[in-house]
């Protein structure tokens, strides 16, 4: 494994065609002619990366050691998922070998900066730890606060609202005395405003927040004008 150089692409291993090739006793046309016969099963992103370009100009500047070719236009990085389909593919004993070697020697090597010693880059290091802390605590907190302010209801406190919506409905007939054909209109008009003031689709979606509220709502709520007018026609 020391004979394969580390090449790295935004932080993470990859390997050449030709380390490939090498490593697993193939020569690369084979490694691209297993690739093109199983392209279905290869997802660019998780299991290879194509620079082109640009971007392949300024990985070659970058990476002084890598030899290649100086007419090429396009170049294949396989990242550890795609030396496993290549090594599955190929089905060799040198093959698994090899790849076993990649996952314990290469893949699995953490690229982290040397650990500090110093009090100084301890203390910054520690800092910046608690800091990551607590930006995914505060996160967990706006989440879980979130949820807290959009819960909806309880089954037992829908029930509770509707029947205090239909004790409503019942005491303004009783009181103007009105008669069934009054119902349907006081039950759409408080439902709709009820909807309207707390912003919920339906009963089912108040917030559970919002209960008291509806509550209250709901004993002082007095027909809108336009009900009223139906209302009277319907004594008239």
């Amino acid at each position: 494994m020391e004979s394969i150089k580390v090449i790295s692409y935004q932080s993470k291993r990859v390997l050449t065609t030709q380390q490939l090739a090498e490593g697993y006793g193939a020569k690369s046309k084979l490694i691209s002619k297993n690739f093109n016969n199983n392209k279905e099963r290869y997802e660019e992103g998780k299991h290879y990366i194509v620079l082109e370009g640009e971007d392949l100009k300024k990985f070659s500047s970058e990476s002084p050691n890598l030899r290649l070719a100086k007419n090429i236009n396009k170049l294949y990085l396989w990242t550890e998922n795609g030396a496993f389909l290549h090594a599955k593919s190929l089905n060799t004993d040198q093959a698994w070998n090899m790849y076993e070697k990649l996952i314990d020697t290469y893949f699995k090597v953490q690229d982290l900066k040397e650990v500090p010693s110093s009090p100084r880059e301890l203390a910054k290091l520690a800092l910046a730890a608690n800091e990551e802390v607590n930006e995914r605590v505060d996160m967990i907190d706006t989440r879980l606060t979130e949820i807290e302010e959009n819960k909806s209801i309880t089954t037992e406190d829908y029930g509770t609202i509707g029947r205090n919506v239909s004790k409503k409905v019942h005491k303004i007939i009783s009181e103007r005395h009105l008669g069934l054909e009054a119902r349907r209109l006081l039950f759409t008009d408080l439902n709709s405003s009820i909807k309207q003031v707390f912003n919920a689709p339906n009963r089912g979606r108040i917030k559970d927040k919002d209960f008291e509220s509806v509550l209250d709502f709901i004993r002082s709520w007095e027909p809108s004008s336009v009900t009223n007018a139906k209302l009277k026609e319907l004594g008239d």
